[in-house]
């Protein structure tokens, strides 16, 4: 029973550490091209080596870290080249997710996303800074993705916008209307929420064509 426990605790410990380093590499709170250094996250996340390790393994699958043989571990580079292949991909499955969620979201669900919808009517308000309008919608998306209730497609789509989050954040100082963005997602949740699957995927198909143009201009 002491082993089961002790596993169990290991895998919450590796979880936490994988979310809290996860968004520390999307949001480039860890630089890109930065060293990675185990006991220095472990030490700041107050966990050990072995979820911190269990946690790079999943990072460096989904592209937000590299290992080097006789280097080491270190952040991805953000690549502007790959905005298009994300985008690619998102254009199919953003809109698929909408529509997957608006259809299937429960009751609990649609609570989350109403009360997202609520905090983006703040979005634009004076001394909103660009890490928490940033962190908004990544919750957003999050959300959305979960309301599918397929884990497959979350998983996806996951990745993607994390990734595609990165090159927002680096490019964050260029961009003019970022609130505007962010609260672009208004209407969507309002289509999820009221069930309106066609809706849904049109606005999120929309944003995802939004997002890539700005992007450019930024560039």
């Amino acid at each position: 029973m002491q082993q089961v426990a002790t596993e169990i605790e290991e895998l919450s410990l590796a979880e936490r550490a994988y979310r809290a380093i996860r968004d520390r590499l999307v949001m480039l709170e860890i630089r890109p091209g930065a060293p990675i250094n185990e006991e220095q996250l472990g030490q700041s996340l107050g966990v050990g080596r072995t979820p911190v390790r269990e946690a790079l393994k999943r990072l460096q699958y989904e592209r937000l870290i590299t290992t080097y043989p006789r280097r080491g571990t270190f952040a991805t580079e953000v690549n502007i080249t790959d905005l298009a292949h994300i985008s690619e991909v998102r254009l199919e499955l953003e809109p698929l997710a909408a529509a997957q969620a608006a259809r299937r979201a429960t009751a609990t669900d649609r609570a989350n996303l109403a009360a997202l919808r609520r905090e983006l009517d703040s979005a634009g308000a004076p001394g909103r800074d660009s890490a928490g309008l940033m962190h908004l919608d990544l919750q957003v998306h999050r959300a959305i993705y979960t309301a599918t209730h397929n884990p497959y497609l979350e998983d996806t789509l996951v990745r993607h916008d994390n990734l595609a989050t990165r090159i927002w954040c680096l490019f964050v100082d260029r961009l003019s209307d970022m609130a505007g963005h962010v609260e672009e997602h208004g209407p969507l949740i309002e289509a999820i929420v009221s069930g309106d699957a066609d809706t849904a995927a049109r606005l999120a198909r929309s944003h995802v064509e939004g997002f890539e143009q700005a992007i450019r201009e930024a560039i």
